[in-house]
């Protein structure tokens, strides 16, 4: 027997209400340039990060978390599409992104989801798909920093990690609470230039920083460009220090030279850096506290992760961009106790691609089928999917800026075991070369294998596996 018209059309609509009221809320967390290195719940040599930890404790540890091009503008242009570089078109920091295509944002905003964007967006293009957004410009400002908020520019007196976390707050107290929501909730730090907040100034003041296993590397067993690159980073940290050290009224190193002007600039380094995430854990922390006050913690969905990794002195380095581990490897916990169970933890692998699909899934909206990345929600949940990817691509585009880096565009493939990766040359640039590097045998990534000839069978499987991924997700050969 048919249902009359007037019954399906209540059964429809009390159908859509459930799911309305259903549906969870979502917060995306995410820092610049915060290294898994540089948070406890991953490594405690330098690392003491226990709100954010605390996430990932009453939820999911993902502690094989990559992101698919390590540098601040493509990473965010991931997030938003679920696509990787060369096809959502934000390549490098110079490119404007296109916010005219298909965004996750836009996706929940058609699905009746109120949306917000706060804090660093780092995107040439205005926000689109936010039903209200409130970012900075560029890079920003730690101190007294201006805040775009919906085309008005306003300078906001105070820290800046302090006052993304007031209007978080703000608008998640002034949505209409008839809706679900989805906030991005984006903060500057760590990201260079590393200014602490008055309160964290002098923290570790007089203190010895550890040093990495990997900090003394020359990297003369690595691939010529990577000791190319590698060469220009003392010089390149004293640029910066001389540069913005001056504004930021920080000790000058004097006439220190060699290993100790190194180890002089790594400890004023990594103090800031650990500094000015002292407050980003205190900040989250305040709005995990804000949420529970509120009732809201039990249906909302918290997820942290950072854009992509940094390396925070090792290899002696002080950047990112580079397919090695420290830059490559990105944080990632998730909380929604509804779904996770608490002390969870995973080794499958989880790539930045799969935030836009796995947030759209949660939400029980469809995912396109041109994004590349697959919902984490099964592993959420707790299972092992048998068709998890056991091996991703990677791809560095931007030309090398000779003020402060030169590192040349390469891309590879990593699996459980090997990273084989190939530098390839561009205008102005002739760098070129192999990377073979074997995990299980050099974990710290010093010595190159790509000439060695026991390991011809490994670099020829791996081409081919990087054909294959090359030529699944359509790039353009090099």
């Amino acid at each position: 027997m048919k249902t009359p018209p007037v019954l399906a059309f209540v059964l429809l609509w009390a159908t859509c209400i459930v799911r309305s009221e259903s549906r969870p809320n979502i917060v995306f967390i995410m820092t610049d340039d915060h290294a898994t290195q540089m948070m406890s719940a991953y490594d405690t040599l330098r690392a003491a990060t226990p709100n954010l930890d605390r996430i990932g404790e009453e939820g999911i540890i993902f502690r094989n978390g990559f992101c698919t091009n390590s540098l601040c503008a493509p990473a965010r242009a991931t997030l938003l599409t679920g696509k990787y570089s060369h096809a959502n078109g934000q390549r490098g920091n110079r490119e404007v992104f296109d916010g005219s295509q298909r965004t996750f944002p836009k996706l929940l905003q058609s699905a009746g989801y109120q949306t917000a964007m706060v804090g660093k967006w780092h995107l040439k293009s205005e926000p689109t798909g936010f039903d209200y957004w409130n970012v900075l410009p560029g890079q920003g400002l730690y101190v007294n920093p201006v805040l775009i908020e919906m085309g008005e520019r306003t300078t906001h007196e105070g820290y800046v990690t302090d006052i993304i976390t007031d209007i978080a707050i703000d608008w998640v107290e002034r949505r209409d609470p008839d809706k679900p929501f989805m906030l991005c909730y984006h903060h500057k730090a760590p990201h260079a230039q590393w200014v602490p907040s008055a309160e964290h100034d002098g923290l570790w003041e007089d203190a010895e920083i550890p040093y990495p296993l990997n900090y003394d590397d020359d990297e003369s067993g690595r691939a010529q460009s990577v000791q190319d690159a590698t060469n220009q980073l003392v010089p390149d940290m004293i640029k910066r220090w001389r540069t913005f050290g001056v504004a930021m009224n920080k000790e000058d190193p004097g006439d220190l030279e060699g290993a100790a002007l190194k180890d002089w600039l790594y400890q004023q380094y990594v103090k800031d850096y650990m500094r000015v995430m002292v407050s980003v854990d205190q900040n989250v922390g305040r709005f995990m506290k804000f949420l529970k006050e509120a009732g809201l913690d039990e249906n909302t969905v918290v997820v942290y992760t950072s854009d992509n990794g940094m390396f925070v002195g090792d290899h002696g380095r002080f950047d990112k961009r580079l397919m090695d581990e420290e830059s490559l490897r990105i944080p990632l916990v998730v909380r929604y106790p509804k779904m996770i169970e608490a002390g969870s933890k995973t080794d499958l692998y989880s790539l930045n691609v799969d935030y836009a699909p796995t947030i759209l899934d949660l939400a029980g909206v469809a995912i396109p089928g041109d994004m590349h990345g697959r919902s984490l929600v099964p592993i959420l949940r707790g299972e092992e999917p048998d068709d998890w990817r056991t091996s991703f691509y990677y791809h560095y585009y931007d030309h090398p800026d000779l003020q402060f880096q030169d590192v040349p565009p390469h891309y590879g493939v990593r699996t459980e075991r090997y990273k084989l990766i190939h530098y390839y040359p561009t205008e102005g640039v002739e760098a070129s070369g192999w990377e073979l590097l074997d995990l299980k045998t050099d974990p710290l990534e010093l010595e190159n294998q790509y000439e060695n000839d026991q390991y011809k069978y490994v670099v020829d499987e791996l081409k081919r596996e990087l054909d294959r991924l090359q030529s699944e997700l359509e790039v353009a050969g090099q």
